[in-house]
């Protein structure tokens, strides 16, 4: 009897290559669209502004709805260049206070102002978008590592719209295996972890 195994409760799953790994964010069409066309994205991207990317295929589409949400219709897969994350997570801090991380709460904060990105771990979703005893990672970009991130480390911006439609089809028809087949292949990441991506943070849907 092959008994499943749950993957450790915080560990970096993701699509990958040897240099690059795969993350997930949801646009408005205006955005997604010339982004998906061009391979890159488009001037009306605030590079100012906080944004969040997700290695999980399944947890962007809990998010997205997906891809039916409004201001989320158009969804992306980023192919991002592997030292651009570590670069990220090696300058990260946890998006929550976290007793057994931080020396105290005043530290934190003056750690996460500082800091260019921001981790957070959010239950992982199944096929039905229901959570999952193990967590998924989500990691807010900001200042530097928003515009690193869309000026240096992206490879590619791929519309997977369909693929999100395709998956979600064939979930409504019962045909699970079939949806299971047509997911992206997400595998832990070899990272040498920082601290901040070991520590636990509150679940959140944001």
């Amino acid at each position: 009897m092959n008994v499943p195994i749950t993957p450790p409760r915080y560990e970096i799953r993701a699509r990958q290559t040897a240099t690059t790994v795969t993350v997930y964010q949801a646009y408005r069409p205006d955005i997604g669209l010339p982004a998906a066309r061009d391979g890159r994205f488009p001037e009306v991207w605030k590079r100012d502004r906080m944004t969040w990317i997700k290695p999980s295929f399944l947890w962007m589409m809990y998010r997205c709805g997906w891809g039916t949400k409004e201001g989320q219709e158009v969804v992306l897969a980023v192919e991002i260049d592997r030292s651009g994350l570590e670069w990220a997570l090696a300058h990260a801090e946890l998006s929550h206070y976290v007793r057994d991380v931080h020396p105290d709460e005043t530290s934190w904060k003056r750690s996460l102002r500082a800091a260019p990105a921001r981790v957070q771990w959010d239950p992982e979703r199944d096929l039905d978008l229901n959570p999952l005893p193990y967590r998924s990672l989500q990691l807010g970009l900001s200042g530097e590592a928003a515009r690193r991130y869309a000026d240096e480390w992206t490879v590619s911006v791929r519309d997977v719209t369909p693929l999100a439609r395709e998956v979600h089809a064939a979930v409504r028809a019962g045909e699970r295996e079939r949806a299971a087949a047509l997911l992206p292949v997400e595998t832990p990441l070899d990272l040498a972890a920082p601290r901040p991506v070991r520590g636990a943070s509150p679940a959140s849907d944001t």
